[in-house]
C-alpha cells in the first residue's frame, strides 16, 4: 500500500481510494484547482464548489475526481501567492520604473476612453474629456520615470485615475464649478514607489483619484478568506469528533 497521494487527474487503484488524505494532500489538490482557475479552465462558481469539496474530503477517493477532468502539470502562478516579483512582496518598485511611454494622450468627446492593463505611463500623460469620460488605470502599469504627471482636462465630463496601493499621489488640479478629488493625497507610500502628480482643469466636471487593488488580487484575497473559513470549519468538526 502506498502512502503517497495520487497525482491530480490520476485514477487511484482500489488500494488507494480508501486511504485517509492528509492536509498536504488536500492542499496539493487545492493548488491544482487554483492553477485551473487562473488559466480559465474553471469559472469561479466551479472553483469554489470544488475547493469546498477538497477541504471536506477525508480520503483519496474523494479528492481525485475533483481534478480528473483537468490536465496535469499545468504551470500557473498560484492565486494564494503574490507573484515573486510583485512590489507587494519584494518592495522593489524599481522593477516597474523605466522604459518608453506606451501612450502620451487620450481624448473623449461625447464618448469615453480607457487606459488600463499592462502599459507604460510616460513622464507626462495628457487627457481631455468634453461631454464624456475617461479612466486611467495605473494598477498594472509601468512608469517611465520615478515621477509622472497625469494632466486631466475635463469640461462637462469626468475622469478617474486609479492608482495601486503604495504609490504616492499629489493632486494639483484646478476646479471651476467642478473639482479634483484630493482624498488620496498624502496617503503613506512605499519606499521607492512612483509618484503620480494629477493636475489639470475641471470645468463643470470632475476628476477622481481612487486607490484600488487589481481584480486578480481581489480574487486571491477572496479565495484566501474562503479557504481559511473552510479550514476553521474543518478544525471545529475534528474537535467535535474528538
Amino acid at each position: 500500500m502506498t502512502d503517497a497521494v495520487p497525482s491530480p487527474g490520476a485514477t487511484p487503484g482500489p488500494q488507494d481510494a480508501d486511504l485517509r488524505a492528509s492536509d498536504a494532500d488536500r492542499e496539493r489538490v487545492a493548488e491544482h484547482l487554483r492553477d485551473a482557475l487562473a488559466e480559465g479552465r474553471l469559472d469561479m462558481a466551479e472553483f469554489e464548489e470544488r475547493l469546498e469539496a477538497t477541504y471536506n474530503a477525508r480520503t483519496y477517493g474523494e479528492l481525485v475526481p475533483l481534478t480528473r477532468d483537468l490536465p496535469t502539470g499545468a504551470v500557473a502562478v498560484p492565486l494564494t501567492k503574490a507573484p515573486a516579483n510583485s512590489p507587494a512582496v519584494t518592495g522593489d518598485w524599481a522593477s516597474r520604473i523605466g522604459g518608453e511611454g506606451t501612450s502620451s494622450w487620450a481624448v473623449a468627446i461625447m464618448a469615453g476612453f480607457q487606459r488600463k492593463g499592462h502599459w507604460t505611463v510616460p513622464r507626462r500623460f495628457t487627457s481631455f474629456a468634453f461631454w464624456g469620460g475617461g479612466e486611467i488605470d495605473l494598477r498594472e502599469a509601468r512608469f517611465a520615470e520615478r515621477e509622472v504627471v497625469i494632466n486631466c482636462i475635463a469640461i462637462m465630463g469626468g475622469m478617474t485615475v486609479i492608482v495601486p496601493p503604495g504609490v504616492e499621489v499629489a493632486v494639483r488640479g484646478i476646479g471651476i464649478m467642478g473639482g479634483f478629488d484630493q482624498r488620496e493625497e498624502g496617503a503613506p507610500a512605499d519606499p521607492g514607489a512612483p509618484r503620480v502628480v494629477v493636475t489639470g482643469l475641471a470645468f463643470w466636471g470632475g476628476v477622481g483619484v481612487v486607490r484600488k487593488i487589481t481584480r486578480a488580487e481581489k480574487q486571491r484575497l477572496k479565495e484566501e478568506r474562503r479557504r481559511e473559513k473552510l479550514e476553521r470549519k474543518a478544525a471545529r468538526r475534528e474537535e467535535l469528533r474528538d
